[in-house]
């Protein structure tokens, strides 16, 4: 801490800050994940990503995560995910379990599934 200032400094991908003790540490990061639902598939669709999700607790540097539904357009959802790095998250990306269950959720979309890392500010 410099001036009472947390400093955060970027490195590849990941963001570090110092902690007031003044070591550096890994901040965490959250994934944006924008779908679109095709109509009357918000059922099975509710299914699957309980089932994705239940697969994600366990792995390795996962948070947290929520998924909300757009009030003005039922069939859009946002899930907001929590990782300890953007490497835990890429790992996951990259899990062939996570993978299988995608390409289910896929079936299922309007539009392709986007995602976004996004890193504290």
């Amino acid at each position: 801490m410099i001036n009472n200032k947390i400093i955060l400094l970027e490195i590849s991908e990941e963001t570090w800050y110092h902690s007031k003790k003044g070591e550096v540490e890994k901040m965490a990061v959250r994934i944006i994940i924008d779908r679109k639902v095709k109509k009357g598939k918000e059922s099975d669709f509710a299914k699957i990503l309980r089932e994705l999700r239940s697969k994600a607790i366990p792995s390795k540097g996962y948070i947290s995560g929520e998924t909300l539904r757009a009030q003005d357009d039922p069939h859009n959802y946002i899930v907001i995910t929590t990782w300890q790095s953007v490497e835990d998250w890429k790992a996951w990306e990259k899990n062939p379990a996570r993978k299988k269950i995608q390409a289910k959720i896929e079936k299922l979309m309007a539009r392709p599934t986007k995602a976004k890392i996004y890193l504290y500010a």
